[in-house]
């Protein structure tokens, strides 16, 4: 064996060993425990799913790199809320009581989140918000806040989609708005937009309420008072209803839908079926996967490949993914700067992340004692769904 081949195979010894022991210590330390408070048992729905896929992915990939603290896993604990507030409050308390559990992460209904609320400021829980939308959520009033999102939020959303409505040259608009706290926080922030901005013109707001099975007279009542399109603030089960019944009328009669992103969290595409073809329907969103590519994506890539993602079409609610992942990163580095698992010096710790390149975007400080939201104006599209089912950029047409 020549001189080569032997410093060769030292070198290989070497490496393996080292990568032996970040694997070592991943396995053999105390589990750090993150828990997910989450919508799995609500009917039709993908949002707690791709949360819970984004912080696995995640965690593997942290976990493989040694993990926190000097060696201990991350692990992730899950609870069904089933979009039920009573039960968010339940599973908040059990998960407030665990040794070891620095944070929670919750899912997609805001009224969830916003009646959690006083419990988690009675027990000093973290919470990290990668979905829920509704403005109080981080706007709590409570000091210190333990909340913290990396999601859109109303007053970004709601502006959004009435100045696209304006650059297509739409001037009259309604609303269609769930009769929620989510409602009521962007029914606030369109009001709070209408101030200072005359166009376009918000003629007439319609409510509608949870699980009913028509929106059509909703739809009508607008249409009356003059709007030429629909600011919609809704989920899966009563776009799809509202989709399918515009689809039914004849096409003069249909005007554009610019949608809230609650639609992206369940099996819309499946139930509007071909009709959705049919209404010129688009969706907010903060971050596709299509046409994008950094050293941080390649390396989601390689950790999610055994959760069968290879590529954009094969993520369902993708922004679930994506802020839950680029959320535990950001986490990960709280704890390993707290020193701690306890959860108010990781509270602090938040506030002084820095520099962390992730998918969503690179965040040079994410979060910030004055401010406790990840995301901004700039990560705002929209995007419209394909027949197969794929959320793409309005304009995304490669294939």
């Amino acid at each position: 064996m020549t001189c080569s081949s032997i410093r060769n195979l030292l070198l290989g010894v070497v490496f393996l060993g080292a990568f032996s022991n970040v694997f070592a210590k991943a396995a053999t330390g105390e589990p750090v425990l993150v828990g997910l408070d989450a919508e799995f048992s609500l009917e039709n729905s993908i949002s707690a799913q791709s949360i819970e896929t984004g912080l696995k992915v995640a965690m593997d990939e942290i976990n493989a790199r040694g993990g926190v603290l000097g060696g201990r896993p991350l692990q992730l604990v899950t609870k069904d809320n089933g979009s039920i507030p009573a039960r968010g409050i339940k599973n908040i308390r059990e998960f407030a009581a665990m040794p070891n559990l620095v944070a929670v992460f919750g899912g997609r209904f805001s009224p969830v989140l916003l009646e959690e609320l006083p419990v988690l400021k009675e027990t000093q829980t973290l919470l990290l918000a990668p979905w829920s939308s509704a403005d109080p959520i981080v706007d709590n009033g409570s000091n210190p806040n333990y909340v913290f999102r990396l999601s859109l939020r109303d007053s970004l959303a709601m502006p959004k989609m009435l100045e696209v409505a304006k650059s297509r040259g739409i001037h009259q608009v309604g609303l269609l708005l769930t009769n929620t706290g989510w409602g009521r926080s962007n029914k606030s922030q369109a009001d709070r937009y209408a101030l200072s901005h005359p166009d376009p013109k918000i003629v007439h707001t319609a409510w509608y309420n949870f699980k009913d099975t028509s929106l059509i007279d909703k739809y009508d009542s607008l249409v009356r008072a003059g709007s030429k399109a629909i600011i919609l603030v809704a989920n899966d089960d009563e776009a799809a209803t509202l989709v399918k019944e515009v689809a039914a009328l004849p096409p003069e009669k249909r005007i554009p839908i610019l949608s809230h992103w609650g639609v992206a969290g369940g099996q819309f595409v499946k139930q509007a079926g071909p009709a959705l073809q049919a209404v010129d329907f688009s969706v907010i969103q903060t971050f596709s996967f299509y046409g994008k590519s950094s050293p941080a994506l390649t390396q989601f890539y390689k950790f999610a490949a055994p959760y069968g993602i290879h590529a954009p079409k094969d993520i369902g609610a993708p922004t679930g993914v994506a802020h839950a992942y680029d959320l535990m990163q950001i986490l990960a580095r709280a704890v390993d700067l707290a020193k701690s698992t306890d959860r108010s010096k990781v509270r602090d710790a938040l506030e002084k992340v820095k520099n962390y390149p992730g998918i969503v975007r690179n965040y040079s400080q994410p979060f910030s004692a004055e401010r406790h939201e990840a995301l901004t104006t700039k990560e705002l599209f929209m995007a419209r769904f394909k027949a197969n089912g794929e959320l793409v950029p309005v304009g995304y047409n490669k294939d």
